[in-house]
């Protein structure tokens, strides 16, 4: 019983961190509004999405690879 409690206690402190946190976060928006205005937002989420696409087709490939490793596996055994 005793370490639920501080469990929960440490559970809420990290609550309370987070959303401070968020808060603070949000108070500095001019940074984002300033680089939507001069079109820099949108090399941002380009070089984002290039590097989330290639690390999908990475994935992807792997995978590929592991399925054609365990086929050979099954015809050998």
């Amino acid at each position: 019983m005793k370490n639920n409690k501080s469990v929960f206690r440490v559970m809420a402190m990290l609550f309370v961190m987070i959303f401070h946190a968020q808060y603070t976060f949000s108070q500095d928006i001019d940074m984002a509004d300033r680089m939507r205005s001069e079109g820099k937002i949108y090399v941002v989420v380009a070089v984002l999405s290039i590097i989330f696409i290639g690390i999908l087709a990475y994935l992807l490939l792997i995978e590929n690879k592991l399925k054609k490793l365990e086929k050979t596996q099954k015809k050998k055994s």
